[in-house]
This record gives C-alpha cells, sequence and structure tokens, in this order.
C-alpha cells in the first residue's frame, strides 16, 4: 500500500509490517508501551529499554 501527504493507515494488532520510504518522510508511529521496535523479533537492533517521551 502506498500513502500520500496527509494520510494515514491503521495497521491491526498482530499484522506484521515494516513501513519504508523511497526518500527521507517523517512518520509518527503510536503503539501500546511495552512494544518493542522490532515487534516480536529480538535481534541486535531491538532496543530493551526505550527513551520515554
Amino acid at each position: 500500500m502506498r500513502l500520500e501527504e496527509g494520510e494515514f493507515l491503521i495497521v491491526p494488532r498482530g499484522v506484521e509490517h515494516k513501513p519504508v520510504a523511497e526518500r527521507e518522510v517523517h512518520v509518527l508511529l503510536f503503539e501500546p508501551a511495552g512494544t518493542f521496535n522490532t515487534g516480536n523479533v529480538r535481534s541486535e537492533r531491538t532496543v530493551e529499554e526505550p527513551e520515554r517521551l
């Protein structure tokens, strides 16, 4: 699926997704507290203690 400026998409819980862009973009992701940046996969990219805003 391709999103244009100003559009949004709700990904249902449990659906694996991987946002990508051809050029630099600004993206805002809302996820429940406790969700790892790598989802259910643990790897060297997993941030165990994310920064809190």
